[in-house]
């Protein structure tokens, strides 16, 4: 008997991969899952570090502009005002990442789903905004978050993810 590991061939057979997962209840979490929440919970941080960038420069963004509509003019005071709705929309947004997230370690399958989906829109948005508009992808704008966009969907849409996710669906 050979202790030789056999190498997976680079391409699966159509029958293979639709072949349904095993139902085992009682299937450890793999690494991918564990790998795949935490990427979620570094991409909240990125997130709590853009809005508190943007915080930081708010005053002086909120100084140079410059609104009116239809004839009423906006003080830059009350355009202070407006971080604290862009703080209330990400935060909550923030939140319920953190839910995703612990859910997703816990092994439901809709939350990994809709993360990934999450991934694919941010990745798509990041995709037009560099083709439309020319927008750079760089360290300090879109990069990190691209970057950890791309590592959770390898991470959560691995095979062993999908079956610890789904480990209780009878089929």
């Amino acid at each position: 008997m050979s202790t030789r590991v056999r190498k997976r061939a680079a391409f699966e057979s159509p029958a293979r991969l639709a072949r349904p997962l095993a139902y085992d209840p009682a299937m450890a979490r793999p690494a991918t899952t564990v790998a795949g929440a935490v990427l979620v919970l570094l991409r909240v941080a990125a997130g709590v570090a853009s809005m508190i960038g943007l915080t930081t420069i708010w005053p002086e963004l909120a100084r140079g502009l410059d609104i009116a509509l239809d004839g009423v003019t906006f003080t830059p005071d009350v355009v202070l005002l407006g971080i604290g709705a862009v703080w209330g929309i990400a935060g909550s947004v923030l939140l319920l990442e953190v839910a995703l997230a612990i859910l997703v370690l816990r092994g439901h399958n809709w939350p990994r789903v809709l993360i990934m989906l999450s991934a694919v829109g941010s990745i798509s948005g990041t995709f037009v905004s560099w083709w439309v508009r020319g927008q750079e992808i760089r360290l300090h704008t879109t990069l990190v978050t691209l970057a950890l966009d791309i590592l959770i969907l390898l991470a959560l849409s691995s095979r062993s993810a999908a079956a610890y996710a789904r480990r209780n669906e009878r089929r």
